[in-house]
């Protein structure tokens, strides 16, 4: 079974957003073991500076690093603006691939509200792009879940894509 860690800065606090995160938990454990590690994520002062917010997306960034360095063996896909766009069906490929030829453990980062450093971005060639549109990282990780469960349900054949 393919085992899949989301690694996120900051906690969900919305209470409607965290029922849909959980019931996506919930019908994906059928198909994978899922966890969802949060990091915690740093305080933006009011009107901060380039070099602040630099600051706060390299901290947040070896947060992440630290934590990826307990998973040496498993395959990183980060989530970026200039990744990767895929349709549905090309990222349920992407995931077959990965857990048929590479690894059985997938890593999918979600950095904080200001990015991540160039040296996190550095450490995977896989990058997914959902859109070139921002979204808040929040919704990006229902976003995420979402796209991951549509995978395993078009992998299995099972009616809920079309």
């Amino acid at each position: 079974m393919l085992n899949i860690k989301l690694l996120c800065i900051g906690k969900i606090k919305e209470k409607s957003l965290k029922e849909l995160i959980n019931e996506y938990i919930k019908r994906l454990s059928k198909y994978t073991k899922l966890e969802i590690i949060e990091l915690e994520d740093e305080k933006i002062p009011q009107n901060s500076s380039t070099l602040q917010e630099e600051q706060i997306k390299r901290i947040e960034s070896n947060k992440i690093i630290e934590k990826l360095n307990k998973y040496p063996n498993s395959e990183v896909i980060i989530l970026d603006l200039h990744g990767k766009e895929y349709t549905s069906e090309e990222f349920a490929r992407r995931l077959n691939d990965i857990q048929t030829y590479k690894n059985s453990t997938i890593i999918f980062v979600i950095g904080g509200s200001l990015g991540m450093s160039q040296e996190l971005l550095n450490l995977s060639n896989n990058k997914v792009c959902f859109s070139k549109m921002t979204f808040p990282h929040q919704l990006i990780r229902l976003f995420l879940l979402e796209q991951i469960y549509r995978a395993f349900k078009i992998l299995n054949n099972e009616t809920y894509h079309k």
